[in-house]
């Protein structure tokens, strides 16, 4: 469950690189709409995929002949009138309509790409950009069923669920609705005009805020950790997990700001240095406390994880305290 916030979270990380950089500093209100369209993205990819076959040969589960494909329009009208109980004549009987399930596949496929027409409405800023629109939603819901046709582009040897043109007009449809009623949901949202002007204020302050800090001290945890999984293979009997990242600590928040003058990878991706407010410069002590503070929590998380992995490694077979009786 916690997966897709951490992948969102990941995959938002860039972006908020480019705003600040672009703009000065970080708007908790943009963030936070670019981390929920990154979050609806995957899960409208994974609503779509899901769920997979438990074999990769899903040939060998279907008929010979089956057809992967449907190409005729406007099919799911046929496929609710003939599934429902509903008479055109009897208006009582259209309520049944609704707990059909033809008819919830088909509101399904019109409601799954609404909320990309707003955001696309948002992002373009301009209201006669609805061919875009449309264009960019069509081909979305393209690439949503040439990854159904192609099982996974190769990952299954048949397809799982067929490319079904339907799909196309209920999804580019549906995203066009969202286009059109995005302006009343977009009140909500912060405008390019509000950006700019809180960019001016933010210029004129030489303090960075704790939230862009942060930020970069994730990017350069994220460095430390991408290159443990880089030397693990060939390190991981020598030096454990978590002395590695000690080092890690040490050379990237204390060694590196010293050769920078002041900046670490994720201070000089932000543009911005570490200094003292006192002496309008940072001295070696100040990188290496600041470098334990922010290992000692760290480390203090994966105590109990640590005392687990001993405990068991005492308990196993090959642990020199261990004994065997033999009966």
């Amino acid at each position: 469950m916690i997966l897709f916030p951490l992948l969102g979270l990941m995959l938002t990380l860039p972006w908020l690189i480019h705003h600040y950089r672009k703009y000065g500093f970080l708007s908790w209100r943009l963030s936070l709409i670019f981390y929920s369209f990154i979050f609806y993205m995957l899960c409208a990819f994974f609503l779509v995929v899901l769920p997979v076959p438990a074999v990769r040969d899903t040939c060998a589960l279907q008929t010979p002949g089956t057809v992967y494909y449907s190409l005729v329009p406007f099919s799911f009208v046929w496929d609710i009138l003939r599934e429902t109980g509903a008479v055109w004549y009897r208006p009582s009987t259209y309520i049944q309509v609704l707990a059909e399930p033809a008819f919830l596949q088909v509101m399904f496929n019109f409601l799954l790409l609404l909320p990309f027409g707003v955001y696309l409405r948002y992002f373009f800023q301009e209201k006669y950009s609805w061919r875009r629109a449309f264009s960019l939603s069509f081909a979305l819901s393209l690439f949503y069923e040439v990854t159904q046709l192609t099982g996974l582009y190769g990952l299954y040897t048949c397809p799982y669920r067929i490319f079904d043109v339907n799909d196309l007009l209920l999804n580019s449809t549906g995203a066009l609705l969202g286009f059109a009623i995005a302006p009343v949901i977009l009140l909500l949202f912060p405008s390019q005009q509000s950006l700019l002007a809180k960019k001016e204020q933010m210029l004129q302050r030489a303090v960075v805020s704790p939230v862009v800090q942060l930020l970069a001290v994730a990017i350069d945890y994220l460095l430390i950790k991408a290159s443990w999984l880089l030397v693990a293979p060939f390190l991981a009997n020598w030096i454990p997990e978590w002395l590695y990242t000690l080092i890690g600590f040490l050379g990237i928040f204390c060694l590196v700001p010293l050769r920078w003058k002041g900046k670490t990878p994720g201070t000089r991706t932000l543009r911005f240095q570490l200094i003292s407010s006192e002496i309008d410069k940072a001295l070696p002590i100040h990188f290496l406390v600041r470098s334990l503070a922010l290992y000692v929590p760290l480390f203090l998380s994966a105590v109990p994880r640590l005392s687990n992995q001993i405990q068991l490694e005492r308990n196993s077979a090959f642990s020199v305290d261990h004994k065997i009786i033999l009966g």
